[in-house]
């Protein structure tokens, strides 16, 4: 029998050398077998092991991983809803054996405890409560996996609930409704601007009109008072004020005519306008402003056809006319 080749000998002990080093890398731990038994877990850096008699059984991430588990469920109204829960969990130190053999597909337990958990909550809640309360949901969600994933080694860092999809038809009803409550507001600012405008429209009147009435007062008191101090001037050259008063109508009468004459564009036509009018309007005037004086003066003479006694004294024009005393009265 021929001898084995000094070099192959070599090449061997190289190999079984070499296989007998191994590194594990960081944020990752290595379990290890001997014969098939878990022999220890090993974590980063250079490590030894047997050849032949121990074997590297698997890897474990030491890494915060994330699982994305969607859901469909239903609310308390009935109305169905896609839900995407993300987990963040990571392997604990110390509990690797755990992990590794006594769980041998994690994602999907974590995904059976979501489904539970959510679709024990949401139906207690309405659409609108769902949205609102989903912390309270992500804060279930976690609980529940924190006391089942424990004992398998995982420790459950966060659960977020990151979507809520309700039924496409569902959605567009929710739409419409928020477009019909802002066509509201609208609506409501709208004639609330509108009720400011028509306020401020009639204050804004209110005060034209006021002023306007104070500038009408001014000048018929500035008017008065022009006409005061034309009769004032009329009367120390030797006219009475009645003569003065009909002669100031008359001239405003005429300027009244001379000014509706130079308007072009004018449509206004004052009435009576003959020749005769003016000498009219100023005999009537004379003439009511001396019926006036005559009715003024005798109101304000005492009665001097009869004494204090009460007797009437005779009329000596009118002979047939006597005195006569008042009833019960001695003589």
């Amino acid at each position: 029998m021929e001898s084995i080749p000094i070099y192959i000998v070599l090449f061997i002990l190289v190999v079984i050398f070499f296989s007998s080093f191994f590194t594990v890398k960081q944020q990752t731990a290595v379990v290890v077998e001997r014969f098939g038994k878990f022999l220890s877990v090993r974590q980063a850096g250079l490590q030894l092991k047997i050849p032949v008699v121990d074997k590297i059984a698997g890897k474990i991430n030491l890494k915060i991983q994330q699982l994305d588990v969607i859901i469909e469920t239903k609310t308390k109204e009935n109305v169905f809803v896609k839900m995407k829960v993300s987990v963040q969990f990571k392997v604990i130190q110390q509990k690797e054996y755990e992990a590794f053999y006594k769980l041998q597909y994690p994602h999907d337990q974590i995904t059976s405890y979501v489904f539970d958990v959510v679709r024990a909550e949401v139906p207690k809640l309405k659409l609108d409560d769902v949205f609102e309360r989903k912390d309270d949901i992500a804060i279930a969600v976690k609980r529940e996996l924190n006391e089942a994933m424990t004992t398998y080694g995982y420790d459950i860092i966060n659960a977020l609930i990151t979507d809520i999809d309700p039924d496409p038809q569902v959605k567009h009803a929710m739409n419409r409704i928020n477009a019909a409550d802002r066509e509201k507001s609208a609506a409501e600012y709208e004639a609330e601007a509108q009720r400011i405008r028509i306020v401020a429209k009639a204050k804004a009147e209110a005060e034209s009109k006021r002023l306007q009435g104070q500038g009408i007062a001014d000048q018929r008191r500035e008017i008065a008072r022009g006409l005061v101090e034309s009769v004032d001037t009329l009367n120390q050259v030797g006219i009475n004020s009645q003569e003065a008063s009909a002669l100031i109508v008359v001239t405003q009468h005429y300027d009244t005519l001379q000014a509706i004459g130079g308007d072009t564009n004018s449509n206004l036509i004052l009435l009576p306008n003959s020749p005769q009018a003016a000498s009219d309007m100023l005999n009537n005037m004379i003439v009511s402003f001396a019926a006036s004086g005559q009715v003024n003066n005798s109101m304000q003479k005492p009665r001097k056809d009869k004494d204090k006694s009460g007797y009437k004294k005779p009329d000596y024009k009118n002979p047939d006319e006597t005195g006569t005393a008042p009833e019960n009265t001695e003589v």
